[in-house]
């Protein structure tokens, strides 16, 4: 097997989708780094330095033609990964050797390739999160009058219905939309700060024109499709962009992992499963099995995207005043690491929640061995009605509700408690009086139309405001 002696990291290999990986390869690196190259030629020849167009038009004809091995021939021998791709593009670019990088320094290409290649990824995991909660939307309206057994500590407790409860899921992903769209929306490029963010070295190309120096940042940014800079800087940008950007990948895997959470628990009880493939094997020795391996997968990765955002957290409270160079090997690993394992985790979720398995008998069945318990505040009231004391309609109540109850823990027996209740003349109601008030419907509340509404105001007028972005498929890689 090739390569099989050397690690490989399973987030290339096993979760990330095509498009996720190439935003970290060394292609979109290395090709980022020349456009910025170019727009800072462009810039610098509108501002008025003795930039040629013909210079220009030599480093764009050869902007995606990477000539890599001269670079790595070049970087063995000056130890330095910019000035040897600057190196590189200078002997494609005879003409425009002199002006490539001119003024600028690595985090000139370095830092703002960083934020590029963030923004490209929040906005690929910000499709496939709207693709995720389409699928979600389908499927609680499809099952918002479907009653199921609510829980609270996973302890039966009052009705619901199976689309409401899928609302909860979906409402998480909406909060982390709007914060990934908070994110979005403020992120700006380094610009061209110099060595220490003062600008010096264009201050001196051009000559102590500081208009010109300040309008450098603005048309780098333009031509590089964002609205600004951030206004001052160190060196590097602020580490704490990092942070707030992996934190919203965190977010991101905490709504996912409760999702995966339900699902489970939810399989376990047999009432809704994740998809399970014709000829895919659950265990490798109780064949019967179907592990909901997909949910499990979200969950572990989930902890690692959760577990991840520390590492940025760590790496800007301890940057030393205008840049050092402990966040570089840490950011390489935690940013693109992060995006990833969170892009795994997205292509799961559409891959579950594209082909959700309910069992609406089961799901009936388990709510109607719980329901004579939920019902009992009804009985009271029609009992009531009909000339009951309610003081002593409710302790027997009580006493009925915990006979049964003893009975079906420890006999293992069916739910008797509307029996018991028919045999008391102090309920004065038939076993068919009290049979008619097991209508699991009369128990769920607004969650029907509570589902309704949250779809109607706030989900579908978002998906259609992003139609273009909805029709993905997730896959599973293995």
């Amino acid at each position: 097997m090739e390569n099989s002696q050397n690690y490989t990291s399973p987030l290339s290999e096993r979760y990330p989708s095509r498009e996720m990986k190439y935003l970290f390869s060394p292609e979109m690196k290395f090709r980022t780094w020349r456009k910025l190259w170019i727009a800072l030629a462009e810039a610098e020849k509108e501002l008025g330095l003795p930039i040629t167009q013909e210079q220009i038009e030599e480093m764009k004809a050869a902007a995606d033609d990477i000539n890599y091995e001269a670079a790595r021939e070049r970087e063995r021998i000056v130890r330095h990964d910019v000035m040897s791709h600057v190196y590189a593009y200078g002997l494609q670019c005879p003409k425009a050797r002199g002006i490539i990088h001119l003024g600028a320094t690595s985090c000139y290409v370095g830092d703002n390739t960083d934020i590029i290649i963030m923004t490209e990824g929040l906005k690929l995991i910000r499709k496939k999160l709207l693709n995720v909660m389409s699928n979600l939307a389908d499927f609680a309206d499809k099952y918002k009058d479907l009653p199921t057994l609510g829980f609270t500590h996973f302890q039966p407790a009052q009705p619901t219905t199976v689309g409401k409860r899928a609302t909860l899921w979906l409402n998480d992903l909406l909060l982390d939309l709007e914060d990934l769209d908070h994110v979005l929306s403020t992120i700006k490029l380094l610009g061209s700060k110099g060595t220490t963010g003062t600008q010096a070295s264009f201050l001196e190309l051009f000559d102590g024109d500081i208009d010109k120096v300040s309008r450098l940042d603005g048309m780098i940014a333009r031509k590089m499709g964002f609205e600004g800079c951030y206004p001052v800087s160190g060196q590097t940008y602020s580490r704490k962009v990092d942070t707030k950007v992996l934190n919203v990948l965190s977010g991101i895997a905490q709504s996912a992992h409760k999702f995966s959470n339900d699902i489970r628990l939810l399989q376990h009880l047999k009432e809704v499963e994740e998809p399970f493939e014709k000829n895919q094997i659950g265990s490798s020795a109780m064949a019967y099995k179907r592990n909901p391996m997909r949910s499990e997968r979200i969950a572990a990765l989930a902890n690692f995207v959760i577990a991840g955002a520390q590492n940025p957290a760590m790496t800007a409270s301890t940057q030393w005043f205008e840049r050092t160079l402990d966040d570089s090997a840490n950011k390489r690993l935690s940013v693109s690491e992060s995006f990833l394992a969170a892009d795994g985790i997205m292509e799961i979720y559409m891959n579950i929640t594209s082909g959700l398995v309910v069992y609406p008998k089961v799901i009936r069945s388990r709510l109607m061995s719980e329901l004579p318990f939920m019902a009992t505040e009804n009985i009271m009231m029609d009992a009531v009605k009909m000339g009951g004391d309610r003081q002593v309609l409710h302790e027997k109540i009580r006493q009925h509700s915990m006979a049964a109850g003893k009975r079906v823990k420890e006999e293992g027996a069916e739910n008797d408690l509307l029996d018991r209740i028919a045999a008391d003349p102090a309920f004065n109601m038939s076993r068919e009086q009290l049979q008619a008030l097991m209508k699991p419907e009369s128990f769920t509340g607004c969650a029907p139309q509570q589902t309704e509404s949250f779809l109607r105001d706030f989900i579908r007028p978002l998906l259609e405001k992003n139609k273009e972005a909805l029709g993905l498929e997730g896959h599973v890689n293995v």
